[in-house]
């Protein structure tokens, strides 16, 4: 049976195009680890938290292969890393203040992923990586519903441009941001900054929305 990849299964939440749209996400399973401070910080939280999430999401994806069996596993490529983002109350609008970015990264997982599973992976983990904190990753159901998408082409620091885009297509079909604490500014990187030239750097941004 071919791998399911869930970038070209799911095209639509995965792959839009560079003009907003509006979309219903449904629900979903993540592995999620939460923290705060700058995501460009050498050896920073953010950095070990995305190490954490790519170990344990390979962990489960490769677990078969030492001979554990879980309920309806199939095969398929590890989803993309995703955040959702917000700043703390004190900061200022915009990106200057890195260091009170708040976040929440994550790994889209199978539906057969269960709290059994993870733990499974835990362990795996723990031998080989016991430098990280592998309490912090817990599974995390989302379902985000009505939001508006565009591909966002180039560095980070520009996705404002791409954000006042949104903002129209809100304005000309009367809706509104609908972000809280419930539901956050999302971003799911389709590119690896090690490896990709700023410029060529591919971020899904995506905002909850609601009827004005």
């Amino acid at each position: 049976m071919e791998k399911l990849d869930y970038k070209k299964a799911f095209r639509d939440l995965y792959m839009p195009k560079t003009e907003p749209m509006l979309i219903e996400v449904p629900k979903m399973t993540f592995l999620a680890v939460e923290g705060h401070g700058n995501p460009n910080e050498v050896d920073g939280a953010y950095g070990k938290a995305v190490e954490l999430l790519y170990a344990l999401s390979y962990a489960i994806k490769m677990a078969p292969r030492s001979g554990e069996v879980t309920e309806g596993y199939f095969d398929y490529v590890v989803p993309p890393l995703e955040g959702l983002w917000w700043q703390q109350a004190d900061a200022e609008r915009g990106f200057r203040q890195k260091e009170k970015f708040c976040w929440i990264s994550m790994v889209r997982q199978p539906d057969f992923v269960t709290e059994e599973v993870l733990a499974r992976a835990v362990k795996t983990v723990q031998k080989k990586k016991p430098q990280l904190a592998v309490q912090t990753a817990k599974l995390r159901q989302l379902q985000e519903g009505l939001c508006v998408q565009c591909m966002h082409l180039g560095p980070y620091d520009e996705e404002p441009a791409t954000l006042r885009k949104m903002q129209i297509f809100m304005d000309e079909h009367g809706l509104q941001s609908d972000i809280s604490e419930m539901r956050r500014h999302h971003e799911i990187y389709l590119s690896d900054p090690r490896k990709t030239k700023p410029d060529k750097l591919r971020t899904v941004l995506r905002c909850p929305v609601r009827s004005v």
